[in-house]
């Protein structure tokens, strides 16, 4: 009790009283200090600790990935004497969380060649990390195992299997999972909503919210960020700002600062970049950075260099180590031709020793992921992978198409006598 309120002197006085020899309180402290960001004082305990059941590892994995230190957590649990299917999922979890998808998948194939039965959390956990990587024919390996052994799909694996599917491209999977879910939860409405939104079907989606008002669902904070993306994305600016109006006055969801960014890109995608701005003007919270930079944002696509500039002054100062927001703000200055502000911009960002970071791209061919970074070309089959991009850049262009050259142009001028169109065209595709 003391420990989960943050009174940690306390929960250790008592500790101390109790005697470290009781495993179960020695892992309610450790559990403690992690929730309250004291890893060191948690290591110390785990340390003196006489005796270690696999709760207590699980307990410092588990704290470990939440303090986004995954290496260590990583060490843990190959130090793990024995490991239950907790420690697994933790694992799994802990490196979803981190962004280290890739690295989940490599655990739960090695759950696999050590013949261990993943359970409900591990196959969510796992199929979380499919769909960050885009590995469909690995989250159908998991979807067949699910139906081999019988497990029964509710609604957290069902919803699980949708935003797999949905983010690999499937959205037909996703549907037929989604209508075969016996007993769906609001958040299994939310990830199908989510799914057609990402894919562009807007009308689908409002009609999946009409359907789920009928069936007795009340929607909450989620859907309606679903729903408002999906009209940004189809460029519905009347039902996004309809639905905005009517999500406090008639759903009695009260809107938040993710609510008014996905406004802010609704209508600064549409080119109305004047009444965005006033939207912001008006919230009854300050603003921050993903409201600004939602703006920012539209700035770029219709070239508002004015707005631009005063937008990107107060994202530099909100958000001073936010790398990507100097990179745009750069590259809006490029649009315009002036090169000299964009030079600006970059040196501000050299100075403050902020780095930009590398573009990844993820694909699963036959069942296997691939990585690429900008830049690195240590792919095996990489000759061949640049003859195919250049055929296709060929076709791109005989269908008078072009990519972006702003960033190639602004290298010249900076005398970096760089040719980098061939890398931009590859990067943009």
């Amino acid at each position: 009790m003391y420990a989960s309120l943050g009174r940690l002197s306390e929960a250790r006085n008592m500790l101390e009283t109790i005697g470290k020899s009781d495993v179960i309180c020695c892992n309610a402290m450790i559990d403690g200090y992690m929730k309250f960001g004291d890893v060191e004082a948690a290591k110390d305990l785990f340390e003196i600790m006489k005796e270690k059941r696999v709760s207590s590892w699980n307990t410092m994995i588990s704290g470990l990935c939440s303090n986004g230190m995954i290496p260590e957590a990583e060490k843990y649990f190959n130090e793990m004497p024995e490991k239950d299917e907790v420690s697994w999922s933790a694992m799994i979890d802990g490196y979803n969380k981190g962004g280290y998808s890739k690295e989940a998948l490599e655990v739960f194939d090695q759950m696999q060649r050590e013949e261990i039965k993943p359970g409900k959390f591990v196959i969510s956990s796992a199929l979380a990390a499919c769909a960050n990587v885009g590995a469909l024919d690995q989250g159908k390996w998991i979807h067949a195992y699910m139906r081999r052994n019988r497990i029964v799909v509710d609604a957290v694996l069902g919803t699980s299997l949708v935003v797999m599917y949905a983010k690999c491209g499937r959205l037909d999977l996703a549907w037929d999972v989604f209508e075969k879910i016996k007993w769906k939860e609001v958040f299994s409405w939310n990830a199908m909503i989510s799914g057609l939104s990402m894919h562009g079907r807007a009308d689908d989606a409002i009609d999946l919210f009409l359907k789920m008002q009928r069936d007795n669902v009340k929607p909450n904070n989620i859907t309606f960020v679903a729903l408002l993306n999906a009209c940004a994305h189809a460029g519905l600016v009347h039902e996004g700002l309809k639905y905005f109006v009517r999500m406090k006055r008639e759903y009695l969801v009260e809107p938040t600062a993710e609510h008014y960014g996905c406004v802010v890109n609704l209508l600064g995608k549409a080119g109305y970049l004047k009444e965005a701005e006033n939207l912001i003007s008006s919230m009854p919270m300050k603003p921050n950075g993903a409201v600004w930079g939602a703006l920012l944002g539209a700035c770029r696509i219709h070239g508002n260099v004015e707005l631009g500039e005063k937008v990107g002054e107060i994202l530099l100062d909100l958000e001073p180590e936010n790398s990507g927001r100097y990179m745009l703000l750069s590259n809006i200055y490029a649009k315009a031709g002036k090169w000299d502000k964009a030079q600006k911009v970059r040196t501000l960002m050299k100075e403050r020793g902020l780095k930009t970071v590398t573009g990844r791209s993820i694909v699963d061919l036959n069942g296997v992921v691939h990585e690429f970074k900008a830049g690195d070309s240590s792919h095996p089959q990489m000759n061949d992978i640049n003859l195919i991009l250049e055929k296709i850049i060929q076709e791109i262009q005989l269908k008078g198409h072009q990519p972006d050259t702003s960033q190639v142009l602004f290298d010249i001028k900076r005398g970096e006598r760089k040719r980098r169109s061939s890398t931009t065209a590859k990067s943009l595709l």
